[in-house]
């Protein structure tokens, strides 16, 4: 699209440009007249360009695990009481072999105002190597249909996710309308606690046991299937993976 927007413009200049160098030069002139012109506005379209092209190249490269790594072993497992009834544990995604989680970001459906909310309906978790951010795997083993992504939060300097605590509101009965997890709490290795951008509904339970060594490198969600016309909570639980 923006190459559209682009083309449009450089067409619009030419066409008001030369219409009027046509009523008083000659057609050497008009010509020479094109090719500066020309270039002028691609020179203009480059230098408007060149932060977002320079912001893109300081990003880091950022690849799915999936489910490639699940066989990384010397783990224990992350866990909290407070957990919601609905649905089945999925399947784990973990972390590559000295990788370790360093951020992470919610999908998160919004507030449906009479509707059927949902609320927590993913976590995803950013992976790299300590001290190294510049190429990282994601993991977030399976999802809800509902909500978008947020953006992500990171764990400051070379800190690195070790423990979490969980947003949920309790089962509401036959007639309410249930969102079970809300929203997330992790603790970093660096001290700070980053909140996750979810919905408010429900208490935070108490907190994980924290990783000693090393740190979070993968998760399994548990989630109910989609409801269709009945009543969807979605994401209801959640264990990490804690590697030495």
């Amino acid at each position: 699209m923006l190459y559209i927007y682009i083309y449009i413009y450089i067409q619009y200049i030419y066409t008001v440009y030369i219409s009027l160098v046509h009523l008083a030069l000659p057609s050497v002139c008009v010509c020479c007249i094109r090719m500066a012109l020309l270039l002028f506005t691609l020179l203009s379209v480059l230098s408007t360009l060149a932060p977002a092209l320079c912001d893109l190249e300081e990003m880091p490269f950022v690849e799915p695990a999936g489910r490639r790594f699940a066989g990384r072993s010397n783990y224990t497992i992350l866990t909290v009481p407070n957990g919601e009834q609905f649905g089945n544990w999925t399947w784990p995604e973990m972390c590559p072999e000295g990788f370790y989680a360093v951020g992470f970001s919610l999908r998160v459906e919004s507030n449906q105002y009479g509707s059927d909310d949902t609320a927590l309906n993913g976590i995803r978790l950013f992976c790299s190597r300590p001290g190294d951010r510049s190429y990282l795997y994601f993991v977030e083993s399976h999802t809800g249909y509902f909500g978008d992504w947020t953006d992500p939060q990171w764990c400051p300097g070379s800190g690195i996710l070790k423990s979490f605590q969980l947003r949920v509101e309790p089962h509401l009965g036959l007639f309410g309308d249930d969102t079970s997890a809300n929203n997330i709490r992790f603790r970093c290795s660096t001290n700070p606690t980053l909140q996750g951008q979810g919905m408010d509904w429900g208490e935070y339970g108490q907190w994980s046991e924290e990783c000693n060594t090393g740190g979070i490198c993968g998760l399994e969600t548990k989630m109910e299937v989609y409801q269709y016309a009945l009543d969807d909570s979605s994401l209801n639980d959640v264990r990490f993976h804690c590697c030495f």
